[in-house]
């Protein structure tokens, strides 16, 4: 019987555990990650308005791996050996015949000051920091904004900053304190957006100015005040700041042989494999990968490159080659509470749809239905 380890229980992993469990009953699943549980982040931009409560997104995940039969190892990794066959972890080590790296990123915090701000992608404390933020402000200057990490441009999160931008906008507006609050965007990008295509960064922008929303774009960040934001364009104040840095590894990656790209994540193949080392794949925000300058850092394509690393594995215990290639693809609904603007893109095209209620109603049901197997 041959063994996989998995490392993580976000999207990527639990996608890698439901295709061995389909496609090769026999094997035996580890599962490594520090509590039996899964959050699913997306739905966290709807805690500040209490569309969503904490426990709705926080999913256990022991009835889900009974169902599977995965072996779940409770225990942070602390770093690898034997080239990958041996995984250290702060609770003993698991040995392995495949490996499945799906630990995700770590979020660079090298701003002076970034302590002052809110990292709403951290996971629910941060959304119900905001959330009890709010709930106490009688007015004030609210500063929504991201960066990336100049030596890997796709590790970088983007889209749910412009949903709480939106959101608290909208938010506001139903609570009748709009215009007692200032809302700030800013970025280093002159055109915020741009990964998700030209036309998005024209809606975007159109829908900011629609909804009074100022803009400081185009400016390096230099460092946060307990409420000031200081860029290389100026400064200005604010009583709230949400700040998405970009994104770098694990620092369990610098005890391992991992090779590491530029921005410290690891470097990967076409095919999910990780370059120079046996039977190891690694999918989701862990990797780099090659691809478009666009290839997003999001949950679906998380799920697509772990459908690929798996079937990859597979194909390398049967003696076969790998062959499949994941999709690139980026498909994401930038919701508003009421609605929400569709945009997709792919290598051979572009799609943007106009903010629509329709389309808030299909991310709520999206989540119904990608939570459904877990629950």
């Amino acid at each position: 019987m041959k063994s996989v380890t998995i490392i993580g229980s976000g999207f990527a992993a639990l996608t890698t555990v439901r295709q061995l469990h389909a496609s090769a009953p026999d094997i035996a699943i580890t599962l490594i990650a520090p509590r039996p549980e899964f959050t699913y982040l997306p739905g966290t931009i709807w805690i500040p308005s209490g569309i969503r409560q904490p426990e709705d997104l926080q999913i256990p995940l022991e009835n889900f791996f009974k169902r599977m039969r995965v072996n779940y190892h409770q225990g942070s990794v602390t770093g690898l050996k034997n080239g990958g066959r041996t995984v250290l972890t702060d609770h003993g080590e698991v040995h392995n015949d495949g490996l499945v790296i799906c630990s995700g990123g770590r979020f660079i915090k090298k701003l002076p000051g970034i302590e002052h701000t809110i990292t709403p992608c951290e996971g629910i404390p941060a959304a119900i920091k905001i959330r009890d933020r709010l709930k106490v402000m009688q007015g004030g200057t609210i500063a929504i904004g991201f960066s990336g990490n100049p030596k890997e441009p796709s590790a970088m999160r983007g889209g749910p900053m412009f949903e709480f931008l939106f959101g608290i906008d909208r938010q506001l507006r139903k609570e009748g304190r709009r215009d007692d609050f200032k809302l700030i965007f800013f970025t280093p990008a002159q055109e915020p957006g741009k990964r998700l295509g030209p036309k998005a960064v024209k809606g975007l922008l159109a829908e900011m100015e629609k909804r009074d929303i100022k803009t400081h774009l185009g400016h390096k960040i230099k460092q946060f005040g307990e409420s000031k934001v200081v860029t290389e364009g100026g400064e200005f104040e604010a009583d709230m700041i949400l700040f998405m840095p970009g994104m770098t590894g694990n620092l369990w990656f610098d005890n391992s042989e991992l090779p590491r790209s530029a921005g410290g994540l690891i470097e990967a193949d076409q095919h999910c494999r990780v370059a120079s080392m046996e039977r190891v794949y690694v999918a989701g925000d862990s990797g780099s990968f090659p691809g478009p300058a666009w290839m997003p850092k999001q949950a679906h394509m998380a799920d697509l490159q772990a459908e690929a690393a798996t079937a990859n594995l597979l194909s390398e215990f049967k003696g076969d080659p790998p062959l499949k290639r994941f999709k690139t693809e980026l498909i994401c609904i930038i919701d508003s509470q009421t609605g929400g603007m569709l945009v997709a893109r792919t290598e051979k095209f572009s799609l943007v749809l106009p903010e629509m209620r329709l389309f808030h109603w299909l991310k709520r049901l999206y989540e119904w239905r990608y939570l459904r197997p877990y629950r």
